[in-house]
């Protein structure tokens, strides 16, 4: 019998290890380049320009069309991204990438960013931002906040404000200077909320990478919070950042109080971030029964009870002391009712309470101008259902998960709905919703998201018909052609693996068999 040592000097034919030829997102990533420069070149035409701007409007039409098929692009470049699963790293530098074409672009979907400049300006010249308008302001600033606003108080909290009159202290009455200000605090948000939420996944057992995807990559961040620098970003930065801070392991005891400190913090930008204070009460008495090595199975009652004080006093103090440093008082909570005066039509309430007016002037009722604010409070009504359900099932689903439908409910069911005010809860639900093959919830967000981000107009105004059908035109053409490009090189290209494998099978050489 021959031995290993008297066989003959020979090649054997083995398995290589194969790369993963990802190339840090592949594709997908410079697809999602290219579209985000093309809607960023199409909004300089068709964006929420500046009023003074108006010979830029001759081409609209062509931006529009250009806008529209770059955020085609967009979309479908981050559906085929979350196909292929890259890693958190990977999508924070593909996030960077994405963004950096809409840093220097016109306001994007929205004119909502020249209220936040009149507004600043107004809280450093000594205005009652919550008593007056911007039309009580003058002035460029003033000028460029749409009609309807003009007379409305701001419904923001003085954190924000602060931070709008840091922006306009420093640009003052440049419009164009104030809007990439404010565009920079807008994309601190979102890099807060890049960093925080792979940390709070990771905390709560959901993938870093499926995390950042649906919930930072997501198209409503980009055109939205960075596009469209909506002040959402900084309250969704600090409200990610709070959170991760409550679960963290790593700061000792006093994370939960710093995490509450910052949820509170995020409140003050918009109140809805208040809403997750009860769940930071609950998140803390949960990590305190880790801490003992307790049973974590049933609610922690005992705990919560004093973890819910603790979570009152910590946002208490925070509060007193942001709202004396600002100076401005709590005017600001009777102005949340503020964005209600319009009638949006993606709200469920709002459309159902039109409908029941026109027929009840049909009919010829004098109840027909109760008919909106009626089901307004129905709607309201079945949302605080809702957050009261997910509370009671907090312990069962996760309490981030539960906080993100609660949040959901709120928007759906509420007297207005605007694509951006979704990722309030989307962004909670990519950190804590179970994997896909769990539960559904991942796949109808995305799918959501996806359809969310094409039905507003770049303009962030009224649109007439041409419009509508400039920006179909672009997005249809651009799809098509982009699924012809895909059917016509799939079959030329095997994936990477099967690449390798067949050329090492060209190259092998036979084991010889041993004499």
């Amino acid at each position: 019998m021959p031995t290993a040592s008297s066989l003959p000097n020979v090649r054997f034919a083995t398995r290589p290890t194969v790369v993963r030829l990802t190339r840090i997102g592949g594709s997908p990533r410079w697809l999602g380049v290219t579209g985000s420069v093309m809607l960023a070149a199409g909004g300089t035409t068709s964006g929420a320009l500046p009023y003074q701007q108006s010979a830029l409007r001759d081409l609209a039409g062509l931006g529009m069309a250009l806008a529209y098929a770059g955020l085609t692009l967009l979309v479908v470049a981050w559906w085929r991204l979350g196909a292929s699963g890259p890693a958190a790293r990977s999508l924070q530098i593909t996030l960077g990438l994405w963004a950096a074409p809409l840093l220097i672009c016109p306001p994007l979907f929205s004119r909502d960013v020249y209220s936040y400049l009149a507004q600043g300006t107004m809280f450093a010249e000594g205005l009652d931002v919550y008593l007056y308008g911007p039309s009580s302001l003058g002035g460029p600033l003033a000028a460029e906040v749409p009609e309807i606003w003009q007379h409305t108080p701001a419904p923001y909290g003085p954190l924000f404000l602060a931070v709008a009159a840091l922006v306009t202290s420093v640009t003052g009455t440049h419009v164009i200077a104030g809007v990439l200000g404010l565009r920079l605090v807008a994309v601190a948000g979102v890099a807060l909320m890049a960093v925080a939420l792979p940390v709070l996944a990771r905390r709560l057992g959901v993938s870093p990478g499926s995390a950042l995807w649906l919930g930072v990559l997501n198209p409503l961040v980009l055109t939205h919070l960075v596009a469209g620098a909506h002040n959402d970003a900084l309250m969704l930065g600090l409200l990610t950042a709070g959170l991760a801070l409550v679960v963290s392991r790593r700061l000792g005891p006093a994370a939960p109080a710093l995490g509450v400190a910052l949820v509170t913090m995020a409140a003050l930008v918009k109140a809805p971030a208040a809403l997750a204070l009860p769940f930071c009460a609950l998140l803390w008495a949960l990590q305190v029964r880790r801490a003992r090595n307790r049973e974590t199975d049933r609610w922690p009652l005992l705990t919560f009870l004093w973890t819910a004080p603790l979570t009152l006093l910590t946002a208490a103090a925070v509060a007193i002391v942001v709202h004396a440093l600002a100076g401005t008082g709590y005017g600001w909570v009777g102005a949340l009712d503020t964005p209600a005066v319009v009638h949006n039509w993606m709200s469920i309430s709002t459309d159902a309470g039109v409908a029941t007016e026109f027929l009840m002037e049909t009919i010829g009722t004098g109840l027909a101008h109760h008919a909106v604010p009626f089901w307004r409070g129905v709607g309201v009504a079945a949302a605080v259902g809702c957050g009261l359900l997910v509370w009671v099932r907090a312990r069962v689903i996760g309490p981030v998960y539960a906080l993100g439908l609660g949040l959901l409910a709120l928007v759906l069911l509420g007297p207005i709905v605007h694509p951006w005010y979704l990722l309030w809860g989307v962004v909670l639900v990519a950190a804590g919703a179970p994997r896909e093959s769990d539960s559904p919830i991942r796949g109808w967000v995305a799918m959501g998201s996806a359809a969310l981000s094409v039905l507003v107009l770049p303009t962030g105004s009224p649109v007439s018909l041409a419009q509508v059908l400039q920006a179909v035109l672009g997005g249809v053409l651009t799809l098509a052609i982009t699924a012809a490009v895909v059917l016509w090189w799939l079959p030329r290209r095997g994936p990477a693996e099967e690449r390798i494998e067949r050329a090492f099978q060209d190259r092998a050489i036979p084991a010889e068999s041993a004499a």
